[in-house]
């Protein structure tokens, strides 16, 4: 039988990547008229642009999991 995960455990890890995503793509907007045009995302195309606001996102994810653990 398959292992049961309880829905709000599913529902806040869900809550928690969603607000990750929205925190990771402000701050690289924020920045972008500050970054070199080739960290620039261009639509459509795998570049540098595109790793550097995943990298943000991941950083987001990072510290909410974090700030998690420590309440």
């Amino acid at each position: 039988m398959p292992s049961m995960v309880s829905k709000p455990s599913v529902l806040i890890n869900f809550l928690q990547a969603l607000l990750a995503i929205i925190l990771g793509n402000v701050v690289y907007f924020a920045l972008i008229p500050q970054l070199p045009p080739v960290a620039r995302h261009r639509p459509f195309h795998m570049d540098l642009g595109l790793i550097l606001d995943f990298w943000f996102c991941l950083m987001a994810y990072g510290l909410i999991r974090t700030a998690r653990r420590w309440r």
